[in-house]
Parts: structure tokens; C-alpha cells; sequence
């Protein structure tokens, strides 16, 4: 991968943010693509189309349900810079279902959020920009400064506690298998968001 220098890439964030969609009209598109038995992404398959009826299900209850307490509000309360939070992701995405809403909730809470989602495969060269382990792993989020335009900081594709979890299976088995990708999705869901709260907050310092 050829790696760019800082106005190369800022060329190439700028070029997908006018591309990027707000938290509100990505949800539209995903219920519209369940609708449609479809999903976003290269790859238009049943199994893909499942993925995102399952995604969407998944971030209507987390957009009802996430709570986040009153000492993690006022930190992001506190927070005086402004931010663009860019995420990159695709509907058919597990991990993107649970972490996105999440997002939203912290966006929610300050003017000095600003929220945009992009699709991995239509930003192939954003996205070759941020990979993980030499891997286009999604979610990806990219914290630029709106003032200066530069990435101060990145998260993702998983929280930190959820990432130990991946690293010390794969560690231990070789691979990731489908009953650990079970796994995962419970451990989601007995965590409510609260790790990737805690991880965003982080990042807001």
C-alpha cells in the first residue's frame, strides 16, 4: 500500500466527506435496503442482505437503548474542540451495528460533534488509508480537527475489551470461528455500549 503523505490524505477525506451522509439518513438507507432484501457493498448476496435485516434490527434497539451515565455526559459535555467523526462501514457489518449508534449518542450530546458516515467500497482509497493489521476492518472511525483538517486521533474497528478478546482467540485457535463470532455478538450485547462509551471518551481527551 502506498502511503501518502498528511495533504494527500486530507485531499482524499475531504473528497469522501462530500460524500458523507448523516447518522439519520444512513439508518433510512439500511431499513430501505432490508425492504429491498438488499445491502451496500461489492458483494449483493443473500447471505450480505441477511447481515444487514439482522443490522438493522440491531441498531434500532441500541438507538432506543443505549444509556450512558451522567459522568461520561458531562465529559463529552466538556469537549471544546470541534471534531468531524467520519466513520467507515457497510450495513452488512456486525461490529458497525453495535458500535455506530453508540456514536450517535455521544454526537448527540455537543455541537462540537459533527457525525458522517461513508460506505468502505465506495472510499477504497480512504479506506486503504486507515487499515488495521494491513486490513480493511470496519467500522473505522477517523477524528479530524475542522479547524487545522488533520486526523488527531482514530477508533475501530472494535472497542479495546472486544478487540483483547479477538486478538487472544486468534492467539489460541488460529482463526476466528463461527461460534466465537457468536460469542462476540453476546458479549455486545451483555455490554450495552458501555465499553465503546468509554473508548470514545478516551478519545475525546
Amino acid at each position: 500500500m502506498e502511503v501518502l503523505d498528511t495533504n494527500m490524505i486530507n485531499i482524499i477525506i475531504s473528497k469522501s466527506l462530500k460524500k458523507g451522509t448523516s447518522y439519520t439518513d444512513y439508518r433510512a438507507l439500511v431499513s430501505n435496503l432490508v425492504k429491498n432484501e438488499s445491502t451496500t457493498g461489492n458483494e449483493k448476496t443473500e447471505a450480505m442482505a441477511n447481515y444487514t435485516m439482522l443490522n438493522d434490527r440491531r441498531m434500532k434497539r441500541w438507538d432506543k437503548t443505549v444509556k450512558i451515565s451522567e459522568t461520561l455526559k458531562n465529559e463529552i459535555k466538556k469537549f471544546d474542540k470541534k471534531v468531524t467523526l467520519l466513520v467507515i462501514t457497510e450495513s452488512w457489518c456486525g461490529d458497525a451495528a453495535h458500535i455506530m449508534p453508540v456514536i450517535n449518542k455521544v454526537a448527540e450530546l455537543t455541537p462540537n460533534i459533527n457525525y458522517k458516515i461513508v460506505l468502505r467500497d465506495e472510499n477504497d482509497e480512504l479506506m486503504s488509508q486507515f487499515l488495521t493489521n494491513g486490513g480493511k476492518s470496519i467500522p473505522k472511525l477517523i477524528m479530524i480537527d475542522e479547524e487545522t483538517k488533520k486526523v488527531v486521533n482514530t477508533f475501530g474497528p472494535r472497542p479495546n475489551a472486544a478487540t483483547k478478546m479477538v486478538n487472544d482467540y486468534k492467539t489460541e485457535h488460529g482463526t476466528i470461528t463461527p461460534e466465537f463470532k457468536e460469542d462476540l455478538q453476546h458479549w455486545y450485547n451483555k455490554d450495552k455500549g458501555q465499553s465503546t462509551l468509554e473508548d470514545l471518551v478516551q478519545l475525546l481527551k
